[in-house]
């Protein structure tokens, strides 16, 4: 089992209000952009990343710091990104998500996923006026888990 978020799987986060929500966005999305995405195999942002590749998602790494995560190109931020991004995925602490946040406004996201720890109330109500949909404070990994064990 994998570290970090991953450490167990859970029906749901107990401060995440948002079942359906979660389950709207994985119906709704094909390509992430995962901010923070580390090319260190140790990190946690690096371990979800693959997973959600292996699980046929485009992933788009954004970070300054390294060119090419998992052999992809990686961007500076959101705004460099070509592609349409159906989802951005956060790694980056609680401080650092309101510039994040108003880049996926500006370019049309449909939904903003905020791992475990990573919190900005302000940040989510901006998002929410603006149609996104937000997850905040839980990890992408164990409700995709859960959701592939979900009866249809």
């Amino acid at each position: 089992m994998l570290k970090g978020c991953l450490h167990q799987l859970r029906f749901m986060n107990p401060n995440q209000p948002y079942p359906k929500i979660i389950d709207r966005i994985f119906e709704s999305t094909n390509t992430i952009a995962i901010v923070g995405l580390s090319d260190d195999p140790s990190r946690t942002s690096h371990r979800i990343g693959s997973y959600l590749l292996d699980n046929g998602y485009k992933v788009i790494p954004v970070n300054p710091n390294v060119d090419f995560v998992f052999g992809i190109k990686s961007y500076p931020d959101l705004l460099q990104i070509p592609d349409q991004i159906d989802l951005v995925n956060i790694f980056r602490r609680s401080e650092h998500v309101l510039p994040v946040v108003k880049d996926a406004i500006e370019i049309e996201v449909k939904s903003i996923w905020m791992q475990d720890g990573v919190q900005d109330t302000y940040a989510e109500k901006m998002a929410m006026k603006a149609g996104i949909m937000v997850v905040m404070n839980d990890c992408v990994y164990r409700q995709h888990k859960l959701m592939l064990g979900k009866p249809k």
